[in-house]
Order: C-alpha cells, then sequence, then structure tokens
C-alpha cells in the first residue's frame, strides 16, 4: 500500500511539475496556464458526454431487468477522469483523458475487477449462485421475502 501512496503523493506532484516547467519554457508561462485551463474545460466537456451515455446505457439494462455493474463501475471511472482532468498538470489530463476513452475504461475497470476476485476482496453472483455458503449468517438471501408494512 505505501508504494502506492509514495507513488500518488510524491512521483505524480513531481512529474508535474517536470512537465509544467518544460512547456512553460517552450511555450511560455501565460500559454502553460491557459493550456492546462483549456484541457479541463475540454475534458470537463468529455466528461459529461462520457457520462450522459453511460447512464443511459445503464437505465436501459434497467429497464431490461439487468443489472447495471459494468455501467456502475465504469461511473466510478469517470469520476476518478474528473477529478484527474480538474487537477492541473498535463500527466493527469493525460490519464484523465484516457479514462473518457471507453475501451481503456472498460479495459481498466475489468483488470481491477479480476484483480479483486482474485484476491477475495469481491464475490460475485450469477444465475443465483453465491460463492459463499448459505449458513454464513453474513449472506442475506433476497429471494424469498415479505413486505410487511
Amino acid at each position: 500500500m505505501f508504494p502506492v501512496l509514495a507513488l500518488i503523493f510524491i512521483v505524480v506532484p513531481v512529474v508535474e511539475i517536470f512537465l509544467l516547467i518544460q512547456v512553460g519554457g517552450i511555450i511560455g508561462a501565460w500559454w502553460t496556464i491557459g493550456l492546462v485551463i483549456l484541457t479541463a474545460i475540454i475534458g470537463v466537456r468529455l466528461l459529461k458526454i462520457q457520462g450522459i451515455s453511460t447512464l443511459g446505457r445503464a437505465q436501459q439494462k434497467m429497464q431490461s431487468g439487468e443489472m447495471p455493474a459494468m455501467e456502475m463501475l465504469e461511473g466510478i471511472g469517470l469520476i476518478i477522469a474528473g477529478a484527474f482532468l480538474l487537477t492541473p498538470g498535463f500527466f493527469t489530463d493525460g490519464v484523465g483523458f484516457c479514462l473518457l476513452i471507453p475501451p481503456i475504461r472498460r479495459a481498466m475497470v475489468g483488470a481491477i475487477v479480476t484483480r479483486m476476485a482474485i484476491s477475495g476482496q469481491f464475490v460475485s453472483m450469477r444465475s443465483g449462485q453465491s460463492h459463499r455458503s448459505p449458513d454464513d449468517p453474513n449472506v442475506i438471501d433476497g429471494v424469498n421475502y415479505k413486505r410487511e408494512d
């Protein structure tokens, strides 16, 4: 866990500062600031389009009686993309824009779900079957229920 936090809080800001200095040295400070603002504006607009598209797919799945699990996970990816796009810098903008490309976002979400399933942090249910024991007190069977008002 520590290497990941070190990467996020030490390496990424250093890379951002380096890139901002390099670009500023080539095109000038004001143009660099303008470019950072422009990428944030473009990113937010693209984020809005992708968010609406993902929400539409989720609503279609819910109307057909399916669980929109992938769309929900893609929504989390879009939230992360939005955070990266609003963070000033070119490296985070690049990562944010990559998360806005649907095939890349789906591949990243799929890799995370696979890793969580292998590590045991994630339990999937298909066709009403669970990987957990029915005697587990933490499992509530949702098939047989009765509503009492």
